[in-house]
C-alpha cells in the first residue's frame, strides 16, 4: 500500500538543523505513526512521503515556508509577571501554553526582567532550513472514524508534529491556569494569558 491520503503511515526519522544538529528523532522500533493528507506532519514531510511504500528510505530538505514558518518578530513580546500568578520562579526556557486570540499558543521565556518576562510564541525550530532522514516502516487502511477526525486514534491518544505544536509527541504539563486582561497585544498573549507550564521538548 503507497502513501496516499486517507492511509495511516508509520515512519522512522531523523530531523537535523542546517548546521548538522539532531533535534528529534523517531526510531524504527519506536516509529511515529499518523494519518496522511490531513496536515498531522509539517506539509514539506508529508508532501515527500507521498506515493511511497513500506521499505523506502529517502532524505529530504524543507524550508521554513514548508516546515515551521519563518520566524516572526511580532511573536515576542514583554509581558508582566502577574500574568503567571502562582509560578514560584520564572526561569529562560520555561515554557507554557498562552491563552490568545486565535487559540492555545505554546511560547518560552527568553528574558526574565524584575517586573516582567520576554516570551517567545515562534516554534523553536522556525525560520530554520531542516533536513528530515525517513524510512516508511508500515502502512495501513485507516478507519472511517479516523479519516472523520482527521487523525489516528490509538490508546494514549494521538501523535503528530502538531499535537503539542513542539514535536511529534503528546504534551502534557501542570494545570496552573493564568489570565489577564491588561495585555493589548494580539500576538503570543493576546487578551488573555499564559498558564499550563508544559516539558520542554522538540
Amino acid at each position: 500500500m503507497k502513501v496516499e491520503k486517507n492511509v495511516v503511515v508509520s515512519i522512522a526519522y531523523q530531523v537535523r538543523t542546517e548546521d548538522g544538529v539532531l533535534v528529534d528523532e523517531a526510531p524504527v522500533n519506536q516509529p511515529l505513526e499518523y494519518l496522511q493528507g490531513h496536515n498531522n506532519l509539517v506539509i514539506g514531510l508529508e508532501n515527500a512521503l507521498e506515493g511511497k511504500s513500506v521499505g523506502d528510505k529517502f532524505e529530504v530538505r524543507v524550508k521554513p515556508e514548508e516546515g515551521y514558518g519563518e520566524y516572526n518578530e511580532n511573536m515576542v513580546q514583554r509581558v508582566p509577571k502577574d500574568v503567571f500568578m502562582g509560578v514560584d520562579e520564572l526561569v529562560v526556557g520555561m515554557r507554557f501554553i498562552a491563552d490568545t486570540d486565535i487559540g492555545p499558543l505554546p511560547v518560552v521565556i527568553t528574558e526574565v526582567g524584575e517586573n516582567d518576562v520576554v516570551v517567545d510564541g515562534n516554534h523553536m525550530l522556525a525560520g530554520q532550513e531542516l533536513l528530515f532522514t525517513v524510512e516508511v516502516v508500515a502502512t495501513r487502511e485507516a478507519t472511517l472514524e479516523e479519516i472523520a477526525h482527521g487523525h489516528i486514534h490509538q490508546e494514549g491518544g494521538c501523535c503528530s508534529h502538531d499535537s503539542d505544536e513542539e514535536g511529534h509527541g503528546c504534551g502534557c504539563g501542570h494545570h496552573h491556569h493564568h489570565h489577564h486582561e491588561e495585555h493589548e497585544h494580539d500576538g503570543c498573549c493576546g487578551n488573555h494569558g499564559c498558564g499550563d507550564p508544559i516539558p520542554n521538548s522538540v
